[in-house]
């Protein structure tokens, strides 16, 4: 199993971060507008298209408010893994920030590269959209936060 955590900072309050989050019929106009051309809702499943073409169905598992942390599995669409878990949560950082983490689990190994890739460009577009802000001094998140770890 592939694991890919995407971390970074917003430069805009955890409310406002989480208020765009879930509504998570949105995606296409709250977080990453251009990278995701069309969501819909059909009852508890997302139905994304991607401007490359992907479409995934996905089933919304959880809206957490009180973690600010939605959590969401590929259930369909043109990339089928045999396994997809992900997790988009907002906690609060300092001066009225908000650190994003997106975490994905997914099986086949196969599919971590292109999903992986997904998620870099889905992670720049939401610091853009959202306001996003430098990582704190010291700390070095590297490109997007990105981590992935192959094997399990």
């Amino acid at each position: 199993m592939a694991h890919i955590n995407k971390e970074f900072l917003i430069d805009n309050s955890p409310e406002n971060v989480w208020e765009a989050l879930r509504e998570v019929g949105a995606v296409h106009q709250r977080l990453v507008p251009g990278f995701v051309t069309d969501t819909r809702m059909e009852a508890d499943t997302r139905i994304v298209t991607f401007a490359n073409g992907v479409v995934v169905h996905e089933l919304i598992v959880d809206i957490d408010d009180a973690a600010r942390r939605v959590a969401y599995a590929v259930v369909g669409g043109s990339m089928a893994p045999k396994h997809h878990h992900a997790s988009m949560q907002v906690l609060a950082d300092t001066e009225g920030r908000s650190r994003f983490v997106w975490t994905i689990d997914v099986t086949p190994d196969e599919l971590a590269v292109p999903i992986n890739e997904m998620a870099e460009q889905g992670s720049r577009i939401m610091r853009e959209t959202l306001k996003a802000a430098p990582a704190p001094a010291g700390r070095n998140l590297g490109a997007g936060g990105a981590e992935v770890v192959q094997g399990a």
